[in-house]
């Protein structure tokens, strides 16, 4: 099948309101052109919400959108069952079974009609998934023989291979290995048609041919990759404070003439009704009432001034954007040194958690990480002979993928006064004002906040939980946090003075946090789990230690 011709998707004043009536998008107009564009923004400016109008699983409640009929759509959550086969999550199993009934004999036009163009599907699913190690024998292979980034990839080969005019990813490398993510942007780099991304991984917003931003309600689109568009902005942000220290200076410049005018007018104003005393009363009032139209006047223009000097200040304030910083109080969860925390061990080593010490647990995907969480944990049994994990404290506080500790309906200060019972209401809310959550986001149900918003009050249960947890564990903590976000949990997680164990695939991420040591899970061959009995699904880790990323 040739490629198909490049396509542009644009948005008319397009706004979208959720049924209780908040607004996710409000009158955004813009233009995603063709070949492949990067989609930014923070958590909550509506990057998922615009996707899902773009693919038509939402209606917008005004405005349009200008968009060919063959849309492809991948959301963040991929949910499969475990009997799912690679044919099927290629997207291609009708196709493959409409071939093999007319090879058996069916000449039915419904057949036909089903393979339409696609003769040669099964070549090309082939060709598709050579990149992947797979092949066209692995069709009828299930989901459970797969890890979850596999799974990933060959689903983005699915939608690849249908080879729609306008192809949407959210979010793709949320849980993907580094050699997993380094295969899709592969993929990405040899993308036919047009491709909108929604992603944090700079990596891959890297190999995008533009880059669209979604800020404070508008919709921004630069002719470059991230790397590019990041340069550009400080740029423009430098350009910008001085553009307000300027306008401050300039402002204060006319205040203090406002000042001084009103000062001369004032002595003026003495000195004339001095002279008056000795002039005839029709003169002193005909030059009173010409210096009070001159003194009006003057005052006018020096009002002008000022505030033409205030409009140019609001104006180079409206181009900085708020990069707020977090600096958090915590309580100290008192951990010496010399105390052992947690330990992971195999049958032939035991590796120590001791004291406030930061360890990053890696390994590809399918390597047993979340398993051996939920081990150390006490939510799960070891496999045999798998590495397994044991706590040496009570006071722990865990923070999975799927941020589902908290009470959908109640709001961020009732979801953390259980855990805080000796901090106050004033309390709660100046430590999460410190978290960049105030105003009516403290007091909204927690179901109707953004991603980034949910986060940080998840955050706060367990920073902020009495007493002190001495061990914190993450699973995958960056996975749909915006950039700004990130940085924001590095910033965070520097004030806290207890142990870390943190699951990710962002080494970035690790570095900045500064991790002090790294434990490896290899995944082992699968002849080699075969031989131990397993079932092909069943993984487990291979422990190692080292002491950098």
């Amino acid at each position: 099948m040739p490629a198909p011709q490049n396509h542009s998707v644009t948005l008319n004043n397009l706004t979208f309101e959720w049924p209780d009536g908040q607004i996710a998008l409000d009158g955004i107009s813009g233009t995603f052109g063709s070949g492949r564009t990067g989609l930014v923004g923070r958590n909550g400016t509506g990057k998922s919400t615009l996707l899902r109008l773009i693919a038509g699983t939402l209606r917008p409640t005004r405005g349009t959108i200008d968009r060919p009929q063959d849309v492809a759509y991948l959301p963040q959550t991929l949910t499969l069952s475990t009997t799912t086969t690679l044919a099927e999550l290629l997207g291609i199993a009708p196709k493959l079974m409409a071939l093999k009934a007319i090879e058996s004999g069916d000449a039915s036009v419904e057949k036909f009609d089903i393979i339409g163009d696609d003769w040669d599907i099964e070549t090309r699913a082939d060709e598709h998934l050579s990149d992947l190690g797979f092949s066209a024998a692995d069709l009828d292979r299930t989901v459970a023989t797969l890890s979850g980034g596999e799974s990933m990839l060959v689903a983005i080969t699915g939608l690849r291979l249908r080879a729609a005019s306008v192809t949407l990813l959210d979010e793709p490398t949320n849980n993907l290995d580094r050699s997993t993510r380094d295969r899709l942007r592969s993929i990405v780099d040899k993308w036919p048609g047009t491709l909108i991304v929604v992603s944090h991984d700079r990596d891959l917003l890297d190999t995008m041919d533009e880059t669209a931003e979604l800020y404070e309600g508008s919709m921004s689109v630069f002719g470059g990759t991230f790397s590019e568009w990041e340069a550009y902005q400080a740029g423009e942000q430098a350009a910008a404070e001085q553009a307000v220290t300027s306008a401050k200076s300039a402002l204060k410049l006319e205040k203090k003439q406002r000042i001084e005018a009103e000062t001369k007018l004032a002595r003026r104003a003495a000195q004339g009704r001095k002279a008056a005393k000795s002039m005839p009363p029709i003169i002193a009032g005909g030059l009173k009432r010409k210096a009070e139209i001159t003194a009006g006047a003057t005052r006018q223009l020096m009002d002008d001034r000022v505030g033409s000097a205030r409009a140019a200040l609001d104006a180079a304030e409206s181009r900085l954007k708020d990069d707020e910083a977090i600096h958090l109080i915590l309580p100290d969860p008192d951990v010496p040194r010399s105390r052992r925390i947690a330990q992971i061990f195999d049958d032939t080593r035991t590796i120590y958690l001791q004291g406030p010490e930061r360890v990053a647990l890696v390994g590809p995907n399918g390597s047993g990480k979340t398993t051996l969480l939920e081990n150390l944990l006490g939510r799960s049994e070891p496999m045999p002979g798998s590495a397994r994990a044991e706590l040496l404290t009570d006071r722990v506080g865990y923070l999975p993928q799927r941020l589902d500790s908290l009470d959908e309906e109640l709001n961020a200060i009732e979801n953390i006064s259980p855990a805080a019972p000796s901090m106050t209401v004033g309390e709660i809310r100046n430590q999460l004002a410190r978290l960049l959550l105030r105003g009516d986001s403290v007091n909204r149900p927690v179901s109707t906040l953004s991603g980034g918003e949910r986060f940080r009050v998840s955050l706060a249960k367990l920073l902020f939980a009495e007493p002190a947890a001495q061990l914190l564990v993450f699973d995958e903590p960056t996975n749909n946090l915006d950039m700004a976000t990130v940085d924001q949990l590095v910033q965070a997680l520097a004030d806290y003075r207890g142990a870390l164990l943190v699951v990710s695939h962002d080494y970035d991420f690790l570095t900045r946090l500064g991790v002090d040591s790294v434990i490896e899970l290899a995944r082992p061959a699968l002849d080699q789990r075969q031989a131990q009995g397993q079932a092909a699904g069943v993984v487990w880790g291979v422990l190692s230690q080292r002491a950098e990323l």
